[in-house]
């Protein structure tokens, strides 16, 4: 059985092997981390949500060229926009929800988008994994995004054992070194989507192979 001190230098290792690994990004993660903006991150991850970030990132850019503010997306006439997100996972209620949601921040929270996780999830369709990347992206508060390739990733190597994300970002609140938590989504997005796949992981070219419970 690990000991606390070896799984905190264990994770160290993990973290650090993942950056030196130098993965390639996707189109959509390197938009998400060029947004200073919560209100982007926000309607960006919205989007995100169900999809296939090739299909998200230039449904994301067609997306920003009609609004990109609380007051300009308000007055943006729904059939626009759901035609610009197109395919996107449900991109009819996806427009109408952002803008609904654009009208909320707008007349209703002066144009600012809440920085407290409990004020984001009160948004309709906003979840916990919305409102943290909104927290770490947008404010670059510390908070834990825990989406299929994290819940998937940290369950595979070990680290933990949770049966949904939710669970998941609990525990790590309780586990994880706070220094880590801005930055793990990012790379074990990037892993998930490179190397550690749900079906058929790439074993072979991974840099934390060593350090793997591999618990498929």
């Amino acid at each position: 059985m690990p000991t606390k001190d070896n799984q905190a230098e264990k994770i160290d290792i993990i973290v650090q092997k993942l950056k030196d690994a130098k993965q390639p990004k996707s189109d959509f993660v390197l938009l998400m981390d060029s947004f200073k903006d919560p209100y982007l991150v926000l309607i960006a991850c919205i989007l995100s949500l169900r999809t296939n970030d090739r299909i998200t990132y230039p449904a994301t850019l067609r997306m920003l060229e009609l609004a990109k503010t609380p007051k300009e997306m308000k007055g943006v006439d729904v059939e626009t926009l759901a035609k610009a997100i197109y395919p996107v996972g449900f991109y009819e209620n996806k427009a109408k929800q952002i803008i609904e949601l654009s009208r909320q921040i707008d007349e209703e929270l002066g144009g600012i988008v809440p920085d407290e996780i409990e004020e984001l999830i009160k948004f309709k369709g906003v979840g916990r994994k919305t409102a943290n990347l909104v927290l770490s992206l947008g404010f670059n508060k510390p908070a834990i995004c825990v989406d299929v390739h994290v819940h998937r990733i940290f369950n595979r190597l070990g680290y933990l054992k949770t049966k949904n994300p939710d669970e998941t970002e609990f525990t790590l609140r309780e586990k994880l070194p706070q220094k880590y938590w801005i930055d793990i989504n990012t790379l074990l997005v990037t892993h998930g989507q490179n190397v550690c796949k749900p079906i058929k992981p790439d074993c072979k070219n991974c840099p934390i192979v060593e350090y793997c419970a591999k618990v498929l």
